[in-house]
């Protein structure tokens, strides 16, 4: 006999849809991606457990988390990219994003996962928050999905930006210029001001000979990597 969800279940789905911001038109797909396998081992009825939408879903987290960080931040390059992605969607962060949901608490577990903590091992919460992302990409589609995963991961991206992004102008800079065009830059100490133990230093950047920013710090690689800042701006406006 195929399953058929109770209405007490499907109440507590629709309440969590509510909470996740998604209007599920099948709800049965997020009862699947909230269905262990243990669950599944042991039910009398017909039903599908959460492998294959997690298998899914991670496909659609990595290509929606890395879609979200590309637009998020346009001046990171794509080894920052990678290494904040890698963070976003490590398994310790996934648990904890489940648990923010609370998706221990809609578990379907067999008895004996259930008894053993499985509603708040990490594993199960990591493989259940993905698998969620695999429901809702297959009700509403790949704009729902990015969307989802865009709301569930900012909190977590301006963690991850500040723990793993050092702001490098000057190389940005110079790898900007090595892509776009060949062409030198060149650094000039253009003014110092203050006393000896308060100093300031201006610096101006070159590129092929022709002024493109200024930069003051309190040493001169502090001021050039103002100035570096200050040249990314002006090529951006070109």
């Amino acid at each position: 006999m195929a399953y058929e969800m109770a209405a007490e279940r499907r109440a507590e789905l629709v309440r969590l849809s509510v909470h996740m911001g998604v209007s599920f038109d099948n709800i049965a797909l997020l009862d699947e991606a909230l269905t262990h396998p243990s669950y599944t081992n042991e039910a009398k009825d017909v039903i599908a457990h959460n492998e294959r939408l997690e298998f899914l879903g991670d496909a659609v987290l990595e290509l929606a988390s890395s879609t979200y960080l590309y637009a998020l931040f346009p001046d990171c390059s794509e080894g920052e990219l990678t290494k904040m992605r890698a963070s976003l969607v490590q398994s310790e962060t996934l648990a904890r994003l489940a648990r923010q949901l609370d998706l221990g608490s809609y578990l379907r577990l067999g008895r004996g996962e259930l008894h053993n903590g499985g509603a708040e091992r990490q594993n199960n919460l990591e493989n259940a928050f993905e698998a969620v992302i695999g429901a809702v990409y297959l009700d509403g589609g790949w704009a729902a999905a990015r969307d989802y995963v865009a709301r569930q991961l900012a909190a977590e991206a301006q963690l991850v930006q500040r723990t793993h992004v050092t702001r490098d102008y000057k190389t940005t800079l110079q790898e900007h210029i090595q892509q776009k065009r060949h062409a030198t830059i060149s650094y000039e100490l253009i003014g110092e001001s203050g006393p000896d133990h308060d100093k300031r230093f201006t610096t101006l950047v070159r590129i092929d000979g022709q002024p493109m920013g200024e930069g003051t710090g309190r040493s001169k690689k502090e001021a050039e990597q103002h100035a570096a800042e200050a040249a990314l701006r002006c090529i951006k406006k070109e």
